[in-house]
């Protein structure tokens, strides 16, 4: 009987999964991804196979994708499997093609206390509007609301989260993954995060949340949800189990992306 649980525990992980997976060696939808760098910010952008294929239409969905503290703009890809995802996801009709841009949203290492809080010190924060509108200038991509998202992990959730409420009407999908949540240093650009968010979340269709249950960043997570309910906002969410992982980051964004 417990060989049969085990059996059963795998193949439901298997089919939770299987979406994210490569289906074949040479998947008919693709992309690619070219190195560039966007308003002086190192980037990789993900482009889909009919952008190469001359069959671009006039604009795509873009998806803003953020790495974590320690990263660069080649987490996603080298880590993240981000191109794996994309290309099985279209394979299987689970997506449509979007252009998927991933700034070094942290380029000075921290190394420090100090230097981990002026990571979230707002900077990028300014920076993004635009940084947005230099990639808007540069790739087909749509400069309506609906057809943007932003996403992260970790201190990338942080900007994601204050970017998004920050910029409020700007994005219809907002994900954050094992998010870092509160500010650990005031600025004025966090002065007013709470009435922001509460305007966001009137134009905000997707609001995605996802920690795993041993999170170091799961207490702070579950007292944001609870100030969430408290204010009647909706958002939705998926806890796994784990931690701080890519394996964890890596399910966030295919459950994510499917969503869009």
């Amino acid at each position: 009987m417990k060989h049969f649980y085990f059996i059963a525990a795998v193949l439901i992980a298997a089919a939770v999964l299987s979406g994210c997976s490569p289906q074949n060696e040479t998947p008919l939808h693709a992309g690619s991804v070219v190195r560039d760098t966007i308003n002086g910010t190192p980037c990789c952008v993900y482009l889909p196979a009919s952008i190469s294929n001359n069959q671009s239409p006039i604009t795509y969905p873009v998806l803003y994708l953020h790495h974590g503290m320690y990263g660069n703009e080649n987490d996603w890809t080298e880590q993240g499997r981000l191109v794996e995802i994309m290309d099985s996801l279209l394979q299987a009709g689970e997506v449509k093609e979007m252009v998927v841009i991933m700034p070094d949203n942290c380029p000075h290492r921290p190394t420090s206390e100090e230097e981990r809080a002026n990571a979230m010190n707002g900077d990028w924060i300014r920076r993004f509007p635009a940084f947005m509108a230099d990639a808007e200038s540069k790739y087909p991509i749509s400069n309506a609301p609906a057809q943007r998202a932003i996403a992260g992990l970790s201190m990338g959730g942080f900007h994601t989260m204050h970017v998004s409420h920050h910029l409020h009407g700007q994005f219809a999908c907002v994900g954050l993954f094992s998010a870092a949540i509160r500010p650990v240093e005031p600025d004025p650009v966090y002065d007013n995060w709470e009435n922001e968010i509460r305007q966001q979340m009137e134009t905000t269709t997707l609001y995605w949340i996802g920690i795993g249950k041993e999170d170091f960043l799961y207490g702070f997570n579950e007292d944001y949800r609870r100030w969430l309910e408290a204010n009647h906002l909706e958002y939705t969410y998926y806890e796994s189990a784990g931690g701080h992982t890519w394996d964890n980051w890596q399910d966030y964004l295919c459950r994510f992306l499917k969503k869009l």
